[in-house]
């Protein structure tokens, strides 16, 4: 896959793009900015932005929300060193695919890096119970909104199983019995008709509107 890697610090950059390239990746820019992480992804399109949060001039966050809204072919991955919650929910509402730590084992890192690429959030355990917690929230649980372009059954039964935590394509068609391609027809349909970008925010947002209660 191509990457860029958004980070004000030199020498974690070098660290981190010798350990991509060695383990067959390509690095195609680099940035020290949010503003010049927008620009490096507009300038190469790659699969993943790798965005820190705490970056001069334009804060990761800002990044972020300006890359989904420009470029939503683009994947932004956050990888910070900050595991406040605040950061957490912010990252994932302005359009961020994943949230990753500093500190992850390099095995554990690629992995979710390559289940990205294939469309499946980057999320440890931990924190993908955070968000549930966070955003099921009775507080925040108001009635269904009324949308013209309604799910139809069969993408409410993915969006219930996504927001239970079956969120690659594979184990969604293993759960509901259906094909590998009629699951990736199902959940280009949600993003498209909820207006968003990634599986993350839609399971965020069945749950903020109250659109699926998660089982006890």
């Amino acid at each position: 896959m191509r990457l860029v890697i958004a980070d004000d610090h030199t020498l974690f950059r070098a660290s981190l793009r010798s350990l991509l390239t060695a383990r067959g990746q390509e690095v195609v820019g680099e940035a020290g900015t949010g503003g010049e992480a927008l620009e490096q992804a507009r300038r190469h399109r790659p699969d993943i932005v790798l965005m820190d949060l705490a970056m001069p001039e334009m804060d990761g966050l800002a990044a972020t929300r300006l890359i989904s809204a420009e470029l939503p072919e683009v994947k932004v991955v956050v990888l910070t060193a900050s595991n406040e919650d605040r950061d957490l929910f912010e990252a994932i509402k302005s359009g961020a695919e994943g949230y990753l730590l500093k500190d992850l084992e390099a095995d554990v890192f690629l992995a979710h890096l390559e289940g990205v690429a294939r469309g499946e959030p980057a999320l440890t355990p931990d924190l993908a119970r955070k968000l549930l917690t966070e955003f099921a929230k009775p507080e925040m649980a108001v009635s269904k909104t009324k949308d013209p372009d309604a799910l139809t059954n069969r993408e409410m039964e993915v969006l219930q199983a996504m927001v239970e935590g079956v969120t690659s394509n594979r184990a969604l068609a293993r759960e509901l019995g259906i094909s590998l391609n009629t699951i990736k027809f199902h959940v280009r349909n949600i993003l498209d008709k909820l207006h968003l970008h990634n599986r993350a925010q839609v399971v965020s947002y069945a749950l903020r509107h109250g659109i699926i209660v998660p089982s006890p």
